[in-house]
């Protein structure tokens, strides 16, 4: 028993692991991109060599892509940036909505412990919170 308990923390921690790494990817990508733009307007301003774009492989894009627009320097997280930390299972138990300065989810039903901690430790991750509060216990994490 001891030992299916190790396994299913380890294989709870691979999938925040990849979660986290597939953002990197993508905020990599999105910086890399820009880079070579700047370098394509203008090539005397930086001396940067011309490195050719990675591409995600099948196995390491992301499930969902979120909608495109253009990054400014600072973007505020959306519902659908905050959806996409989530695997599907898991987004399907949960309600999002905006309040504030806050992204509020809520669970549709009881989660049991184990989906309550994965969902807490993808919340954690973002820099966001458990609140507990009765019926009004939810999750909250900041734009």
């Amino acid at each position: 028993m001891s030992e299916k308990k190790n396994i299913e923390e380890l294989l709870r921690r691979l999938d925040e692991s990849l979660i986290i790494l597939r953002d990197v990817l993508v905020d990599l990508q999105e910086i890399s991109k820009s880079l070579h733009s700047v370098e394509a307007t203008s090539p005397s301003a930086l001396p940067v060599q011309s490195i050719p774009m990675p591409q995600l492989t099948p196995s390491l894009a992301p499930s969902r892509t979120p909608e495109t627009t253009p990054a400014p320097e600072y973007r505020k997280r959306s519902i659908d940036d905050v959806k996409m930390m989530f695997p599907q299972e898991l987004e399907g138990l949960l309600t999002f909505n905006e309040k504030g300065d806050y992204i509020i989810i809520k669970p549709r039903q009881y989660l049991g412990s184990e989906n309550f901690a994965k969902i807490a430790s993808i919340i954690r991750g973002t820099g966001g919170e458990y609140i507990s509060a009765g019926k009004d216990s939810h999750f909250r994490i900041p734009k």
